[in-house]
């Protein structure tokens, strides 16, 4: 019963970062157990999207009906993150703003190397995951 608890959170995480804190809380977890598996779920979907990066372009591009717009308002916002901090910034926003996916996606897309992707991830994860599942266990009446 317990690895079902620790998976739900991990897969939660793992598509929405957010989704890990609110998945341990109400699985009943403790706050530490909640912020590792967090952590987890989030390097997780990052370690896939980075490996499979690539090959996903490649099958996006070519099953792709229209031809890309170059400069949407997500590549601008990715372009001004990446000018303004680099590496850091799209790390820093990951679990904030962007999705696990997106982030790893915006970083191979730049052609960041893998173990800088995985290191900032980590632990940009885990800053997050401490401080986001604290103030969700802080304020449980919010997600009721």
């Amino acid at each position: 019963m317990t690895f079902a608890k620790y998976l739900s959170v991990i897969l939660a995480s793992a598509l929405k970062f957010i989704g890990g804190p609110i998945a341990g809380l109400a699985a009943g977890l403790h706050w530490t157990e909640t912020a590792a598996c967090t952590v987890a779920g989030m390097m997780l979907s990052v370690v896939l999207v980075t490996y499979a990066g690539v090959l996903l372009q490649r099958i996006v591009r070519r099953f792709s009906k229209k031809t890309p717009r170059r400069f949407s308002r997500r590549t601008r916002l990715a372009i001004r993150i990446w000018k303004r901090s680099g590496m850091v910034g799209i790390a820093l926003l990951t679990p904030l703003i962007l999705t696990p996916i997106g982030g790893a996606a915006i970083a191979v897309s730049f052609k960041v190397a893998r173990p800088q992707i995985f290191l900032y991830m980590l632990v940009s994860g885990l800053f997050w995951a401490v401080v986001l599942t604290l103030l969700t266990y802080q304020m449980p009446d919010f997600f009721d």
